[in-house]
């Protein structure tokens, strides 16, 4: 999906950012909790292309729900590294292969 919208979400225990993603036509937009703040910022998120699962259960994060698990992999450090296609004709809305 394409990350089209982030925003703070200072009521959650843990630093993390509310994204809204859009997966295409045939998904939609979904919402997503993801902690990646330590090493993405807002502007650099806008418009990236990132890989997610769109058929868990949704999550509460506080008041807010969260349909899609962003994924990510841990650095040296526990920080999340997203991952993301490495070329740019991935389909949006495209299934995990």
């Amino acid at each position: 999906g394409k990350i089209i919208e982030v925003n703070d979400y200072p009521e959650a225990r843990k630093p993390g950012y509310k994204l809204k993603i859009d997966f295409g036509l045939e998904i939609g937009i979904k919402n997503s909790f993801s902690q990646i703040v330590a090493l993405y910022t807002k502007e650099e998120l806008m418009g990236k292309v990132v890989l997610g699962v769109v058929n868990f259960p949704i999550r509460k994060i506080g008041p807010f729900e969260s349909e899609v698990l962003t994924l990510g992999v841990l650095d040296g450090e526990g920080k999340v590294v997203l991952i993301v296609p490495d070329k740019e004709n991935a389909v949006i809305g495209g299934r995990l292969s």
